[in-house]
């Protein structure tokens, strides 16, 4: 199970659309992912290592 310590936010390439990702921290230090439609729907589990690697494709 995942453990989600923070509020999901959306991704700020989201726009104004309501289709869109959010993300919360999780106990682990990495994240929780989830579709904003579906909120109480499954959510995927990040590693802070993969995570930080996702992030390094974007910046």
């Amino acid at each position: 199970m995942i453990e989600v310590i923070g509020p999901f936010r959306k991704s700020s390439y989201s726009g104004q659309e309501s289709n869109c990702v959010e993300v919360a921290d999780t106990v682990a230090n990495g994240r929780a992912v989830r579709d904003s439609k579906r909120q109480d729907g499954p959510l995927i589990a990040v590693s802070p290592q993969a995570w930080h690697g996702f992030l390094r494709q974007f910046a």
